[in-house]
This record gives structure tokens, sequence and C-alpha cells, in this order.
């Protein structure tokens, strides 16, 4: 108020834009209210629909962009019921193997018209169980899940209510569920058995968490190339842990250096492949190395890899998952896909 006229100021009479305070977003009600107008047309402005005047739509779009309104696409995809989005929880998102993955399920997802909706469990079984009971609780209609549990029980509720479930990379536990794998141990075995072609008989292997999977199966197809091969393990050959950069610089240096050095490693994952790269850097007697996974830059450093299809497990999981959404009635299956064994130079180095 100007206290010279009694007159309200510019700022006092424009209109006010609403706070776009969390939860607090601005509804087809308070669009109607602002542009004078019932509900209904609202709804036929906003969805596109016919019986409403030029003048009408006008003052209605003027209302919506002052107001910053946003159409609530969940709610009325599937108040129709269409499939409106699910839900992909990753292991770690800022692992590369996951990047071509999760874009194979998002392309998957957008053909079919669903929006994609993902998260870490960042390799914890509880904050798992959390990512995915929350995505669920928001409704989603199916999931893609690479476990970091061994127990998913919790999901039965929920499949049972029609929430279509796919795993990938390791199995469910404790449930029967549909799961897309690569061979690890067949990749694994190839690998190692690679190395022994190679005239190398003392051969480590450093692997993941001895709880996951993946490590299993990989450890099982180290094992019995070797015995295969007739060859006697040594268990000072043999690291299961995390396979952050200390605990695998660790092991690498206490195979190359200790009283049966080996010469040779086979690395159990991408993350263990890329320290252990670092070690035989620094180390005088060369060393043999074949890595399970493909890493960056791998093909310019000549490292050696037993090589999984990230996209292909991604796709085949979505697209199994679509199939289930829309009718399909199939028990639950187990997919692998098979590895490549690609040789770039590391894996071929004889013996010292």
């Amino acid at each position: 108020m100007d206290d010279r006229t009694g007159q309200r100021t510019v700022a006092e009479t424009a209109p006010r834009r609403p706070e776009n305070r969390y939860g607090n977003r601005p509804t087809m009600k308070d669009v109607a209210a602002r542009a004078g107008v019932g509900l209904k047309t609202v709804s036929r402005v906003v969805n596109g629909e016919p019986g409403v005047t030029p003048d009408t739509e006008r003052r209605v779009q003027e209302a919506i962009e002052a107001l910053g309104f946003r159409r609530n696409d969940s709610a009325r995809v599937l108040r129709k019921g269409r499939t409106a989005s699910i839900g992909l929880v990753l292991e770690d998102l800022a692992d590369p193997f996951y990047g071509p993955l999760s874009r194979a399920v998002e392309e998957v997802a957008r053909a079919h018209g669903a929006l994609l909706i993902n998260g870490s469990s960042a390799e914890d079984p509880d904050r798992e169980q959390e990512l995915v009971l929350a995505l669920c609780a928001r409704r989603v209609d199916g999931l893609v899940v690479i476990p970091a549990g061994d127990d998913h029980r919790y999901l039965e509720p929920e499949i049972a209510a029609g929430v279509a479930t796919v795993f990938v990379d390791r199995p469910a536990g404790k449930i029967d569920a549909d799961v897309v794998l690569s061979d690890s141990f067949g990749g694994a075995r190839d690998g190692v058995a690679h190395l022994i072609a190679h005239g190398h008989r003392r051969i480590g292997f450093i692997g993941d968490q001895p709880r996951i999977h993946t490590a299993i199966e990989r450890l099982r197809g180290y094992r019995a190339a070797m015995e295969d091969a007739g060859i006697e393990l040594s268990e000072s050959w043999v690291s299961l842990g995390a396979t952050g950069p200390e605990r695998v610089q660790a092991a690498a240096t206490a195979m190359i250096t200790g009283p049966e050095p080996v010469t040779a490693i086979f690395a159990g994952n991408n993350r263990v492949t890329v320290t252990v790269v670092r070690v035989l850097a620094d180390h005088e007697r060369p060393v043999a190395l074949v890595g399970f996974d493909d890493i960056e830059l791998a093909d310019l450093l000549g490292i050696t890899v037993v090589a999984q299809d990230a996209a292909a497990l991604g796709r085949t999981a979505a697209e199994r998952l679509f199939r289930h959404l829309d009718g399909a009635e199939e028990a639950p299956a187990r997919i692998e896909l098979r590895t490549a064994l690609i040789p770039r130079g590391s894996g071929e180095i004889p013996p010292a």
C-alpha cells in the first residue's frame, strides 16, 4: 500500500505464483480456479479433447503456464490400465558394466511406452529391500533387479499382487523367479584354460565376495579348468573378498611375490582387473592376465578378457518382463547368455 495515495502497488496487485514446494504441486483444480472454468474443461484442454472454445482454451493454457502445472501422467496411465513405469535396481550406478545394461532396459521400456526408474543397492541387502519395496509402493508395474541379498521372500506379496519381476546377473534367493545370467562358470573356465594353453601352471584367482553368485561361479570355473589340466591347486593362489583397490592390490602382490609366485592371474571382474593392471605395471617379471568383464581402453592396453554382453543381459531381461506384463503365462526361467574370450596380448604372455 502506498501511504501517500492509498493505492496498492504493482507488486501487491500482481498474481502470485504459488511456491513450488515438494508435495505442493499445482493441481487441475488450481488451474480451473485461476482460469475461471470448470474442472472438466481443464481436463479437456490438458488431454487435447474437443468441446472447448478457442478463448477458453487460451485462458486455461495461460493458467497452466502461470502456475507451472504438469499433468500426472503416471496416475492417468494407471487409471487406463496401461503400463506406466518399471523399476531397475542395480548394484552400483557408477560401475561401467551397468551403463549398457541400464540403457538396454530403458530402450525396451521406451518401446513399450513405459518410464524407467532406477536406483542402486550399493551391494547392501537391506538397502536393496528398502529400494524395491519403495518402488512397489509407488506402483511400478514391473521390476528388473540385480540382487544384493540372498533372500527375496519379501517380494512374494508384491509378485502375487501382479508386480512382474526379473532378476539379472544373479538369481533370486529362496523364491522361484526369472533370471537372466551370463555363463560365469563357462567363461571363467575358458579364460583359465586359455592361460593353461599358453604354458601356465601357477595361476592366481582374485574374485569378489564369496557370498555373491557370480564370484562363486567364476571360482568354480577356475577350479574346473585347473582340475581338467591335472594341476594341483595351492590355496595361496586363491583370494576372494571386497573388490576395493587396497584388498586386491595386497592379494595380487602376495601372489606374484610369494614363495610360490604365480605366473598368471585370472581377475574375477572389471574392478579387480583394473587394480591388477596397476600392480603388474610396477612388477619387473612379466605376469599374464585374463580378466572377466571388458574394461575401458582394454583394447589399447592389450588386456585379454572374457567379455559378457551387458546390453544383451538388460535387453533380454526387459523383454521377458514385458512379455509377463502383456499377459504371457510362463513358468520362471533361467536364461544364460554366452561369454566371449577376446585375446589381446596380456593373456598370451608365456611363463617367465
